[in-house]
């Protein structure tokens, strides 16, 4: 869908990869391994999106590392953007507020590192009603065409360092409180 907006599959990587989750980080070997492409191409995006200001940039040691720009004028809007891309606004604004008392949401796995996947792997923290869950996640596949994958916690089961300790990198995309 955004490859008829944007042509370069590259530029719509770097997209996913840094305003999907504004706290990664990453060089430029590591994105060209990464994303399985030419260390050149990659190169030209972060130029371009750092020239723009998108992206901002600091060594350490040898590398240059790169992030979001959080204070962009138009980082909220295009992490918005993103989320679109991938889906996620359809699944929150959809699917999981209506099936009980939702506390928290977590995006983790693939996507939660800024890699683009065909597979959304969250952690839903709640009481929530699981028969509807399942009809509504099997709903929801079908209109953005990307598996769901979810574990359901109660709050009191639920424990963030035990999701960090698995190392899926636990972004909270939505929050009740």
């Amino acid at each position: 869908m955004i490859e008829a907006l944007i042509s370069s599959k590259t530029r719509v990587k770097i997209l996913i990869k840094f305003f999907l989750n504004n706290t990664s980080t990453s060089y430029l070997r590591g994105l060209e391994e990464e994303f399985g492409e030419s260390s050149n191409s990659i190169r030209i995006e972060l130029n371009r999106f750092e020239k723009a200001g998108f992206l901002t940039s600091f060594l350490q040691g040898n590398k240059k590392i790169f992030k979001a720009n959080n204070a962009h004028p138009l980082f909220t809007e295009i992490n918005s953007i993103v989320k679109k891309i991938v889906g996620i606004d359809y699944i929150i604004d959809y699917t999981l507020k209506r099936i009980g008392q939702l506390q928290k949401v977590y995006l983790v796995g693939k996507l939660s590192k800024g890699l683009d996947t065909d597979i959304i792997d969250m952690v839903l923290v709640g009481d929530i009603n699981k028969a509807y869950l399942v009809d509504l996640i099997a709903k929801a596949e079908k209109k953005i065409n990307k598996k769901i994958k979810f574990i359901v916690y109660t709050e009191g089961e639920f424990d963030i360092e035990k999701i960090k300790e698995r190392d899926v990198n636990p972004l909270l995309i939505w929050s009740n409180t």
